[in-house]
């Protein structure tokens, strides 16, 4: 009977996200750009990233070279495919370690209020006075700029957006009467916290921490175009974006490739979280 209900609830919910044609594009999308980080050593292989041809050096796109070539003669096309794996892997570790963090510390303050979301609410309001772009750079200028402190950096700027939301979303949701019986049961906190209260607040927090890998992937690029992320020749696309400067006008492709796949991605994972708002909100429902 689970099983059936559980089946009935995914057929359900696939048909209200269909319906929005936006989405489904975005998360065709998605497929194609995952697709390629994942395969990327098939589609092509990641010595082409590093081969230097000076008879190749600046040219445009062709057969031999779909993106064209950069000024030390390699390969942007092979550039970009292996540069996916660079960005969605920070836009995903960033915001799994986002709604990790923020769960624990935004459940804790919804869910126990007082003194609990006091020191909590407080402690995120002093972050938050600082622009997210400035935090991370700060973070990144104290530890060092490389994959690991570009990650930690970007997650310790959105940590407090992502607690309040969960905050505000659990208030709601430890009210319920399923909670005050489990509560009634002696059902420890933890238990209540992470087999009742969270489970059911799950669909805006989905939908944000899946709309916020846009923003996470927009910020890495950012640090790196400014060097302050990660460092050449590792060919992230931001770091390629800062490279092409140069040739802005001599080989302008060295610029529109990185930033329409920096786009595309973008633009793929929001268009999957306003499908998923639909397929989620229940006040849409027929």
């Amino acid at each position: 009977m689970n099983r059936r209900k559980k089946h009935a609830q995914l057929s359900e919910f696939w048909r209200r996200f269909r319906k929005n044609k936006a989405a489904v594009l975005g998360l065709i999308l998605l497929v194609l750009i995952i697709g390629m980080a994942v395969f990327a050593d098939l589609i092509v292989p990641y010595s082409k990233c590093i081969e230097q041809v000076g008879a190749d050096r600046l040219q445009g796109p062709s057969l031999k070279h779909f993106f064209g070539t950069d000024e030390l003669g390699r390969d942007l096309f092979a550039r970009i495919v292996h540069g996916s794996r660079y960005s969605l892997l920070i836009g995903l570790a960033t915001s799994l370690m986002t709604l990790v963090v923020g769960a624990i510390l935004g459940a804790s303050a919804g869910y126990f209020g007082g003194v609990v979301d006091n020191v909590i609410s407080r402690i995120m309001d002093v972050f938050m006075c600082v622009p997210p772009i400035l935090l991370s750079l700060a973070v990144v200028a104290a530890l060092g700029t490389n994959l690991r402190n570009l990650i930690i950096a970007i997650t310790v700027s959105c940590i407090p957006g992502n607690v309040r939301l969960i905050r505000s979303v659990v208030l709601t949701t430890a009210e319920q009467d399923y909670v005050e019986a489990a509560k009634s049961y002696g059902t420890s906190n933890a238990r209540i916290i992470f087999r009742y209260v969270l489970p059911n607040a799950m669909g805006p927090i989905i939908v944000n921490t899946t709309m916020s890998i846009s923003d996470m992937m927009l910020s890495a690029a950012g640090l790196s175009f400014i060097g302050m992320g990660i460092q050449p020749p590792s060919p992230e696309w931001g770091a390629l974006l800062s490279n092409a400067q140069t040739y802005l006008f001599s080989a302008p492709y060295m610029l529109l490739f990185p930033g329409m796949f920096i786009l595309l991605s973008s633009l793929a994972f929001n268009l999957v979280g306003d499908g998923l708002t639909d397929a989620l909100d229940p006040k849409l429902k027929d």
